[in-house]
């Protein structure tokens, strides 16, 4: 009988494994493999070079750091303004408030709209183009002549209005899994806190945002893991790179496949840029898990 029943167990989660093996391990695999080869992408012949392409990566391309120090920009704001604003929004529509599931509604339109069309879409908003600059139009009419930029085309503006402009399309996400978790808090501790004299910042900080913590957690990582990949919004905005200010990860391996033709050294890039993620989510988890416990 036991047997039986560890068979039917393994049967059980044996599609799940299957697909995760086909789909990410094997993958995984083929690309750490290429990452070891000199390879155009065209020509069958490969010539192995070992651990040259990480050696590259980690002592000589400067560019590439730089696009991580771009793309770890970005996540900053993400994980603070971004996260910050979906958290109060859900919040607030987790009270009784008029109007709230249109609010719902509204706050998720900019997730589920393609990134390119946003990215477009915001690239004329801001443009440098007479007439176009909506943004430059309406702080001068506001009387605030002296904040006029080229917010695309300046290196001091570029990267920070490629953060906001992927704050605004991704915040919905984080807004309905923080809404999601402050649903699952029972009301009773709540009216329990009040019979007990405690205020509503009391009850905010004694109750919300501790079982609140994990579900934080939980869109940080998701945070991480989307915002150091962005590059469709990057290219709808600014057209790709502009001399590095608004280069990320994803654009140099598309750079190094697609400029030099490196394909193993673009593999390479991309093993690198899976282990930084896997170490950023796995030291998040030991944290929260230590503040959990604590």
């Amino acid at each position: 009988m036991k047997i039986k029943d560890t068979l039917e167990s393994y049967a059980f989660v044996l599609p799940a494994v299957t697909i995760f093996t086909i789909f990410y391990i094997l993958p995984f695999l083929w690309i750490f493999q290429l990452g070891m080869f000199d390879w155009d992408g065209i020509l069958p012949t490969k010539i192995f070079i070992g651990f040259d392409n990480f050696k590259e990566i980690f002592t000589l391309d400067k560019s590439w750091w730089q696009a991580m120090r771009n793309a770890g920009y970005i996540t900053l704001i993400a994980l603070t303004f971004q996260n910050i604003l979906a958290f109060l929004l859900a919040w607030a529509c987790d009270r009784e408030i008029r109007m709230k599931n249109w609010y719902k509604v509204i706050f998720f339109i900019p997730p589920i709209l393609s990134e390119i069309v946003v990215g477009m879409a915001w690239r004329f908003i801001i443009s440098d183009v007479e007439g176009a600059n909506m943004v430059n139009r309406l702080l001068i009419a506001s009387g605030f002549p002296q904040l006029v930029r080229s917010w695309l085309s300046d290196p001091k503006t570029a990267l920070t209005t490629v953060a906001i402009v992927h704050c605004w399309k991704g915040f919905g996400f984080g807004f309905l899994i923080f809404l999601a978790g402050l649903q699952t808090i029972p009301k009773e501790l709540y009216e329990a806190a009040r019979v007990d004299g405690a205020n509503a910042w009391q009850s905010f900080g004694r109750i919300t945002l501790p079982l609140m913590m994990p579900v934080a957690v939980l869109v940080a990582i998701l945070t991480i893991l989307g915002t150091m990949q962005a590059f469709v919004l990057i290219i709808g905005l600014v057209g790709g790179e502009m001399a590095g200010h608004t280069s990320v990860p994803v654009l140099r391996i598309l750079a190094s496949m697609r400029g030099s033709s490196r394909f193993g050294y673009a593999c390479a890039q991309g093993i690198t840029l899976g282990a930084v993620l896997v170490a950023i989510s796995f030291i998040q988890l030991r944290l929260s898990r230590k503040y959990r416990s604590a």
